[in-house]
C-alpha cells in the first residue's frame, strides 16, 4: 500500500511562520502574559477623568468644556459639556506607538463655541518621560494637573489625568477611543470596537396536541375538519386534521420548535375548523407564557394539563371574549433540555452539549487562539476613488463568539488579539472568518450595505497536538461566480492545552450527541427543520446586540446554505468516496496480482504465509492486528504536522466550469431565463438517472440474496439448496484445514489453469432473479 501524495497549488497552501509572540522568542512553554500568542503592540494611553474650577469664558459667565487630546498628526476628543465648571469624562485614548511621529503629547482643554472654540488650558507630557504598565500591574492612579496657557503660564483650572505605555493586554483597550478610528464617525465607532457575544440558550420545545373537548362549530350540518395550530414566535406548524369527524377531536401528535431564553414569546396554540378551501375558523385559541412549562432533563414521562380555550367575537368593530365559551385543549408540553439544539452544520459543530447546564460535563482543556495579521487582502470597496479593505475577523467556538477591532484602510491589518475557550469536547471545529466593515462611514443600515466575506478558516481540535503552539499562515479562499479566488492569508496562532489526558481519552469512548438523541431520535426532517429556526433565532438575537452582528456574518459561519444543491460540491463528494474506495481497490488488485503470479516471489511467499495460517488459525487475528500495527507505526513518520486548511483541489473549486458555478450562485427559487433552468433541469435528470441505476443496481444484489432460498425461482432455490445439503455433509467428514487448504490453493493457482470466462457462482449469482421485474 503506498501512501497517497497531494501537493496543493504553492500559492493555495499553509505556511508555517515564526512571529515574535510574547514579545519574546517562540518556545513550546507557556509564556506568563496572558498574551503570550500575539506580538505585543505598543499604545500611548491617555485617560481623561474630570476638571475642576475652570474659567468661564462665554458672554453669560459659562463654559461648555471638552478636552482633545493630540499626538502628531492625530487629535481625539472627548464630548462637550453644557455650561458646567466641574466635568466628568472618563475617557481612554490610545495611540499606536509605530506611528507616531512626535516627541510631546497635548491635552487641551476648550470652550465649546458656535464660532470658534475657545482655548482654556493645556497639560503635555514629553514621551521619554512617560511610564510604562505592564498587566497585571494595577491601573495607573491618576493626578491632578494645574493647566497652562500657550505661553507656559499657570492658568484657572485643573485636570485630572492618567498617562501611561502599555500594550494591547492593557484592560482600557477595549474601549478606548483609538488613533487607528480617528477618520470613523461617532455613529461608525460602535461598529470599530473588539466585542465578546454569548449566543442565546436554545431549547427544544415539544408540544404533544392529546385531544379537545366541547368545541363549537357554526356549520352543523357537515363534519368537521379540525386541527391544532400552533405558533411561537416566527415558527408555526399545525396537526393533521383529526380523524374523530366530532366536537371532541383526538391527535396525539407531537410538534417541535425551537425557544429561546429570555422566553420573551407566548406559544399560541389555536384550534381551527377547514370550512372551505383556503378558508378556516377559528374554534378557540389559548396563549402559554415558556416560563411556566415544565423542563425535561431526560426520557420520563410529563404531566398532561387542559388548557381552556378563549373564543373571541366581534362586536361593533372590536374584538372581544365570549365569556359563554367553555371547550379546552388536552395538552403534554414541556422544555427537552437533554438535546443539543443543533445551530451549525453538523459537519462543523463547536458544541455538542445538552441544553440543560446540570447535564454538562467537567471541561477537558482550553482552547487559545491569538488573530495576529493579515497580508494580501484584496480591496473590497471604493473609496475615495481607490479599492480600500477595513478588516475585522469573527471567532466563533461553542456559544461564545468574538469580534476583533476593525483595521481601518489596511491590506496588511493587525490585530494581535487573543481569545480563550473552554473545551468540553475534542472532535469540534473552531471557525474564523474575516470580513469588509461597511457599517464605519454612515452607509450602515439604511443603504442596505452588507458587510462582505474575504474569507474563513476551520480548525478541527482533535487534529491539534497538546500544548504545541501552531503558527500558520492560513489561505482565505472564497469560491466566486468567476471561480475561487485568494482573498488573503491570515496568521493565527493556536494551542489546545489539555487539563486530564484521561478525561479526553475517555471521551473518544462517549456518543458524541447526548443519550436523548439515541434514545428518541428526531427525524432527519425535523432536525433539518429545526436547525433552520435555530440559524434564524441565532442570527436575529445577534444583530440586535451592540455592536450588532449582523446577519449576513452570522449566516457565513454558520454555513446556512451548505444544503444547497451545487454539481460541483456533488461532483467532490463522489471523488471523496472513490479515495476511501482507493484502498480497497489498491488490496484487490494486489491480490489479483498474487493470484495471476505477476511476482513469483512473492506468490510463493504468500502460499507459505497461507499454509501457516491453515495450519495454525490461532494466528489468524493476532496476525492482523500486528500487521495494522505495523502500517500504523510505519506511516506515523509522515504523520500530517500541521493543522488541515482549505483545498481547492479536493473542493474541485479550481477546475469547476462556469455554468456549474453560476447554477451554484443561483437564488432559491431560481432567478435565470427558462431556457437556462431547462438544460439544468435536464443536466440533473441525466445525473439523478446515473444515481437512480447505481442504487437500484445494488438493490438487485441484494434481492438476489434474497432469492436464493424464496423459491421464486424453484430450479435455483433447488440447485442452492442441494449443493448445500452436499457442502454440509463433505465439510462434516473433511477437516477444516484440509478444506481451507484446497479453497486457498484453488483461488492462488496458476494463471495456466485459469479460464477467462467467469466463475460457476458468479454465473449462477447473475442468473438469479430480483424484484426488477415487478417494478413499472
Amino acid at each position: 500500500m503506498q501512501r497517497p501524495q497531494h501537493h496543493p497549488p504553492e500559492d493555495f497552501s499553509l505556511k508555517e511562520t515564526s512571529p515574535h509572540l510574547g514579545g519574546g522568542g517562540l518556545t513550546g512553554d507557556k509564556h506568563t502574559s496572558s498574551y503570550d500568542l500575539v506580538e505585543q503592540m505598543q499604545y500611548l494611553y491617555v485617560r481623561v477623568v474630570k476638571a475642576k474650577d475652570l474659567p468661564a469664558k462665554d458672554v453669560t459667565g459659562s463654559c461648555d468644556p471638552y478636552v482633545e487630546v493630540k499626538l502628531g498628526n492625530y487629535k481625539g476628543t472627548t464630548r462637550h459639556f453644557e455650561n458646567k465648571s466641574n466635568p466628568e469624562w472618563n475617557q481612554v485614548f490610545a495611540f499606536s506607538k509605530e506611528r507616531i511621529q512626535a516627541s510631546v503629547v497635548e491635552i487641551l482643554v476648550k470652550d465649546k463655541d458656535f464660532v470658534k472654540d475657545d482655548f482654556m488650558g493645556r497639560v503635555w507630557f514629553d514621551l521619554n518621560e512617560v511610564p510604562k504598565r505592564v498587566p497585571p500591574d494595577s491601573p495607573l492612579a491618576p493626578q491632578w494637573y494645574r493647566l497652562e496657557d500657550r505661553k507656559g503660564d499657570k492658568a484657572k483650572g485643573e485636570l485630572m489625568l492618567a498617562v501611561w505605555m502599555g500594550t494591547q493586554a492593557d484592560e482600557a483597550f477595549p474601549e478606548a477611543w483609538h488613533s487607528d478610528a480617528a477618520s470613523v464617525s461617532g455613529d461608525g465607532l460602535a461598529n470599530f470596537r473588539s466585542k465578546v457575544y454569548l449566543s442565546p440558550k436554545l431549547w427544544y420545545l415539544r408540544v404533544n396536541v392529546i385531544e379537545a373537548q366541547d368545541l363549537q362549530h357554526v356549520d352543523k350540518a357537515k363534519f368537521p375538519e379540525i386541527y391544532v395550530k400552533a405558533i411561537l414566535g416566527n415558527q408555526a406548524l399545525r396537526t393533521r386534521v383529526s380523524p374523530s369527524r366530532n366536537t371532541n377531536p383526538l391527535w396525539n401528535e407531537d410538534l417541535m420548535f425551537v425557544a429561546s431564553e429570555p422566553f420573551e414569546e407566548h406559544l399560541i396554540l389555536s384550534v381551527e375548523d377547514r370550512v372551505g378551501p383556503n378558508k378556516d375558523e377559528i374554534l378557540g385559541r389559548c396563549a402559554i407564557p415558556l416560563q411556566a412549562v415544565e423542563r425535561r432533563l431526560d426520557y420520563k414521562s410529563v404531566h398532561t394539563r387542559w388548557f381552556n380555550l378563549e373564543k373571541h367575537i366581534i362586536v361593533d368593530g372590536e374584538k372581544k371574549k365570549d365569556g359563554r365559551f367553555a371547550s379546552r385543549i388536552h395538552l403534554r408540553i414541556c422544555l427537552d433540555g437533554g438535546y443539543h439544539v443543533l445551530d451549525e452544520s453538523t459537519h462543523y459543530s463547536s458544541d455538542l452539549r445538552p441544553t440543560a447546564k446540570q447535564l454538562w460535563k467537567q471541561n477537558i482543556g482550553v482552547l487559545e487562539v491569538g488573530i495576529l495579521t493579515a497580508n494580501g487582502l484584496l480591496p473590497m470597496k471604493i473609496k475615495d476613488g481607490r479599492g480600500t479593505t477595513d478588516a475585522y475577523c469573527v471567532a466563533k467556538y461553542g456559544q461564545k463568539w468574538v469580534r476583533t477591532r476593525t483595521i481601518i484602510d489596511s491590506s496588511t491589518p493587525k490585530w494581535n488579539e487573543q481569545y480563550t475557550w473552554e473545551v468540553y469536547d475534542p472532535c469540534t471545529v473552531i471557525t474564523i472568518g474575516v470580513f469588509d466593515n461597511c457599517h464605519l462611514h454612515g452607509g450602515g443600515d439604511k443603504g442596505g450595505a452588507k458587510d462582505s466575506r474575504i474569507g474563513k478558516v476551520r480548525i478541527r481540535l482533535s487534529t491539534l497536538e497538546t500544548d504545541r503552539v501552531y503558527t500558520h499562515s492560513y489561505p482565505l479562499l472564497v469560491l466566486h461566480p468567476s471561480g475561487v479566488k485568494k482573498m488573503g492569508e491570515i496568521q493565527l496562532a493556536v494551542r489546545f492545552t489539555c487539563s486530564s489526558l484521561l478525561n479526553m481519552m475517555h471521551i473518544y469512548s462517549q456518543p458524541l450527541l447526548p443519550k436523548m438523541h439515541y434514545i428518541h431520535p428526531l427525524s432527519v426532517t425535523q432536525l433539518d427543520n429545526l436547525r433552520h429556526q435555530a440559524h434564524q433565532i441565532v442570527s436575529m438575537r445577534l444583530s440586535r446586540a451592540e455592536p450588532p452582528l449582523r446577519k449576513e456574518v452570522v449566516e457565513y459561519m454558520l454555513d446556512v446554505d451548505s444544503h444547497m444543491w451545487s454539481m460541483r460540491r456533488s461532483r467532490a463528494n463522489f471523488f471523496r468516496i472513490m479515495g476511501v474506495l482507493s484502498g480497497l481497490i489498491a488490496v484487490a488488485r494486489w491480490f489479483d496480482q498474487i493470484c495471476v503470479w505477476k511476482n513469483p516471489l512473492t506468490t510463493v511467499l504468500i502460499h507459505i504465509l497461507f499454509i501457516i495460517l491453515v495450519l495454525y488459525p490461532e494466528l489468524i487475528l493476532p496476525t492482523v492486528f500486528l500487521y495494522l500495527f505495523l502500517i500504523g507505526v510505519w506511516y506515523f513518520r509522515w504523520r500530517p504536522r500541521n493543522p488541515p486548511h482549505m483545498d481547492t483541489r479536493l473542493s474541485h473549486a479550481d477546475n469547476v466550469h462556469p455554468d456549474e458555478l453560476d447554477e451554484e450562485f443561483d437564488t432559491f427559487p431560481t432567478s435565470r431565463p427558462n431556457d437556462i433552468v431547462r438544460m439544468r433541469y435536464d443536466r440533473l435528470r441525466s445525473v439523478a438517472g446515473r444515481i437512480q441505476t447505481v442504487v437500484g443496481d445494488l438493490a438487485t444484489q441484494g434481492e438476489r440474496l434474497q432469492s436464493l432460498l424464496s423459491w421464486r425461482d424453484p430450479r435455483a432455490t433447488a440447485l442452492f439448496v442441494t449443493f448445500c445439503l452436499i457442502a454440509a455433509v463433505v465439510l462434516y467428514v473433511t477437516p477444516f484445514r484440509v478444506v481451507a487448504l484446497i479453497a486457498g490453493f484453488y483461488v492462488l493457482r496458476h494463471p495456466r489453469f485459469r479460464h477467462r470466462l467467469p466463475s460457476v457462482p458468479l454465473n449462477f449469482f447473475r442468473r438469479l432473479p430480483a424484484r426488477t421485474d415487478s417494478m413499472l
